[in-house]
């Protein structure tokens, strides 16, 4: 019945898409009023008590505040529209007008994204919030109007480690032969098989199950997995490695992009600047209160000493040859390392 709901959903916003572009009311930010506003319609897959869609609701409430009610954000949580994939298909058809996705899967429409994906890419959190909140990221997520989005901000998703049932993980021998969940992305895929570890890649839901039946040996993800995943009721290792840090962005349609004056682009763009400020608090906090959660009531041992240069020696290989193999990757590297 969901998946019904959400295609008589999709259907009925894509015949308003035929005369206009994937928004109701006003056909542009100039011809909006409070009586008749430009609606946005901003569709993803978490739940409403996600700490980034908290921030993206606070980043409509500052849009409708900033503009007087002339640009409203209409957010559709719960996977309402589908999958992150099917997200982003129906923005670049037009038929909504925002989305979020985890950042490497922009690479079907800019290669470039693929970079958000691979390991050590950012020294530490420190530096890569000095890297996603400089003027050079900036001006690389507002550069793809040709590719049909721009990225408006990113929300962090914390660092990724691997966690297993007892063992700790402090080089990458002690990956080898070990059934790894990763998330269904190439680079994610690649960086498992060169740390010597065999790469299953499955969606988050099936984790806990493959965990508990032993389809896996273990996976990767941020603290918060172990707690509101339940996955430390399982995995009693956590070694911070702290290998890749995937952020999530909020991107919206180019075409509506273009339909707003650069005076109403400017608010957006200052409204979507704060939403991450505000996240990054909250996320401080749910990543505090997960490892002391996973410590005190599931038993969750935090292995510390682990050897990071190793994992980045063992997976230097592999970023060469996404370089090679998609010269965007290089320029986006090549903006990071410029970031003073």
């Amino acid at each position: 019945m969901k998946k019904i709901a959400a295609v008589i959903i999709a259907l009925s916003m894509a015949a308003m898409s035929v005369t206009g572009c994937s928004q109701s009311g006003a056909g542009s930010s100039a011809a909006a009023t409070p009586e008749n506003p430009m609606v946005l319609t901003l569709a993803h897959g978490l739940s409403e008590t996600h700490t980034v869609h908290i921030a993206m609701t606070e980043f409509a409430e500052q849009v409708e505040e900033k503009t007087g009610g002339r640009i409203q954000v209409r957010i559709l949580p719960n996977g309402q529209l589908g999958s992150e994939n099917e997200n982003m298909e129906q923005l670049m058809a037009g038929v909504i007008s925002m989305t979020k996705v985890s950042a490497p899967g922009l690479a079907t429409y800019n290669e470039a994204y693929h970079a958000f994906g691979l390991p050590y890419i950012f020294d530490d959190t420190e530096n890569f919030y000095h890297v996603m909140d400089s003027a050079q990221m900036q001006d690389f997520f507002l550069s793809s109007e040709k590719d049909g989005f721009v990225t408006l901000t990113y929300y962090t998703s914390g660092a990724r480690s691997f966690y297993t049932k007892n063992k700790a993980i402090r080089t990458p021998e002690d990956l080898k032969g070990l059934k790894i969940r990763v998330q269904d992305m190439k680079s994610q895929t690649d960086m498992m098989q060169a740390l010597g570890g065999i790469p299953v890649a499955m969606s988050y839901g099936d984790v806990y199950t493959s965990l508990q039946t032993g389809i896996i040996d273990g996976t990767e993800n941020n603290e918060t997995a172990l707690t509101t995943g339940k996955h430390g009721e399982i995995c009693k290792v956590y070694s911070t490695d702290q290998h890749a840090m995937i952020p999530d962005v909020m991107v919206m349609s180019a075409k509506v992009w273009q339909n707003i004056s650069p005076e109403d682009q400017k608010i957006i763009l200052e409204a979507a600047h704060e939403s991450t400020e505000s996240h990054k608090i909250a996320w401080d906090a749910a990543i505090d209160e997960a490892i002391a959660e996973a410590s005190s009531q599931m038993n969750v041992e935090f292995v510390n000493d682990v050897d990071k240069e190793a994992f980045r020696q063992a997976t230097s290989g592999m970023i060469g040859e996404y370089c090679a193999q998609y010269p965007g990757v290089q320029t986006l590297l090549d903006t990071i390392d410029s970031v003073e």
